[in-house]
């Protein structure tokens, strides 16, 4: 009685915060859009594939030639070089400044290389965002059949109870007519107690159910919804799948994951190519102007220099090439391509961990589905063959030819095949949509 308090206390605990917004239903197609725009892990992905895009426009960035300016304030104490290019004791202040451009005209087609390289991690990214998308979408589908599938066992459970219910009506009267034993009816009533329990359970299970899709939508309970009830498609025998090998074959051409790991060993072949760049001599321009004021120079009649007249005498400017050619670099050049090499060999076998994990997967999904047909379609069978044997057996404890033990028997085991219909059902459907959405198919009720 005490465990029987605690779950009818959960129950109305946890009902109470879905009372005020019983009237606001969710498709899942609005429980999949609230979960993509307000999950915090995709919103960190989204920041991820933004760093990714700024390393892509700075690798760009990086052919444009630069422009430094720069300015500086010198002060001299005792000997020092004068105007006239001798040295007098005499304290003075100068002031200088200069600019400076360059940039690299060849670098063994690092900079080209870096571009295709950082373009290749970037839509390496953006795979790793949708595959966050689709792991969150399966997620929610699976909640959200989770909800109608523990919603049709209370169901369940309702009409069981109900028929509890009139079969006391009728074993009452029975009773006091004198043709059953009192015996019977304190047996039923003991089953409907029991029942009474398994629906409470099933409530309890329908509103957990409903916590964890907020809790997995970050959506507080106050904000809480009911479930839309989609027309699931009907199955039947014969029903045809998709083969888990051409599933397989074609998820190659589409999946996300192994997208965005066929990008990374181009990436990583792009590294390659940026160290044997290395080999090459590097071929850079640059360009330098100067100039300086100081408040002590002075011509040769001892008369102070102008600011204006500094200015143009003193500049000074620069245009030069500069070539840099690699002889000995203690064998960077030579471990850095062996590294190189080694990273593209590491990057194909991630490509094959992540094909091979697929293809489990959509075996594992085909061969779950499969079964689940299979173990439907017996459980469809055996439901109707037990609501007949139940109504059999009913009609005779009626008229006191069977007792309430043989009667609440067979009664628990329509419920346990009805149960298993139902779970074989939402089982074969959610393979299902597995399925077709590793085949590029939407997930859809």
């Amino acid at each position: 009685m005490k465990h029987l308090f605690v779950l009818i206390l959960g129950a109305i605990f946890i009902a109470g915060g879905l009372t005020a917004n019983a009237q606001n239903v969710w498709s899942l197609q609005k429980c999949i859009s609230y979960a993509l725009e307000n999950n915090i892990q995709i919103k960190q992905q989204q920041l991820n594939t933004q760093f990714y895009e700024n390393q892509v426009s700075q690798a760009k960035a990086n052919r444009l030639p630069n422009l430094n300016v720069q300015f500086g304030n010198d002060n001299s104490f005792g000997r020092s070089l004068t105007y006239l290019n001798t040295y007098e004791n005499v304290n003075s202040s100068s002031i200088t400044g200069g600019a400076g451009t360059s940039f690299t005209i060849f670098d063994g087609f690092a900079l080209s290389n870096t571009i295709d390289k950082q373009e290749l991690d970037f839509q390496a990214t953006l795979k790793d965002m949708q595959k966050a998308k689709d792991d969150i979408m399966l997620n929610i589908a699976g909640m959200y059949l989770e909800i109608l599938f523990a919603e049709e066992l209370e169901l369940v459970s309702e009409a069981q109870l109900d028929v509890t219910k009139q079969q006391i009506n009728r074993t009452q009267q029975l009773v006091d007519a004198g043709s059953l034993a009192k015996g019977a009816l304190l047996e039923i009533e003991a089953q409907l107690a029991r029942e009474e329990l398994q629906l409470v359970n099933e409530k309890n299970r329908v509103q957990l159910s409903y916590l964890s899709l907020f809790q997995m939508l970050e959506l507080p309970i106050a904000e809480s919804f009911k479930i839309e009830k989609p027309v699931l498609p009907e199955i039947r025998a014969g029903f045809a799948m998709n083969n888990s090998i051409d599933v397989y074959n074609n998820a190659l051409n589409v999946r996300p994951e192994i997208q965005a790991a066929q990008l990374r060993v181009k990436s990583a072949e792009k590294d390659l190519e940026i160290a044997k760049g290395n080999h090459y001599p590097s071929l850079s321009f640059n360009a330098n102007y100067y100039n300086l004021y100081n408040n002590k120079y002075t011509d040769r009649t001892g008369e102070d220099i102008a600011f204006s007249d500094q200015l143009k005498n003193n500049g000074r400017s620069s245009l030069g090439l500069t070539l840099a050619i690699p002889i000995f670099n203690r064998f960077q050049v030579k471990y850095g391509i062996s590294n190189a090499t080694l990273q593209i060999s590491d990057y194909q076998y991630r490509l094959q961990t992540a094909s091979n994990t697929l293809r489990k997967e959509i075996e594992q999904a085909y061969t779950n589905a499969l079964a689940s047909l299979n173990r439907y379609i017996s459980s469809e069978k055996a439901v109707e063959s037990m609501v007949e044997a139940f109504r059999y057996v009913e009609e005779k404890f009626n008229v006191g030819m069977v007792n309430s033990v043989e009667y609440n028997l067979q009664k628990n085991q329509l419920t346990v095949a009805q149960s298993q219909l139902l779970q074989a059902k939402y089982e074969y459907i959610f393979r299902t949509k597995i399925l077709d959405f590793y085949n590029g198919v939407p997930i859809e009720l």
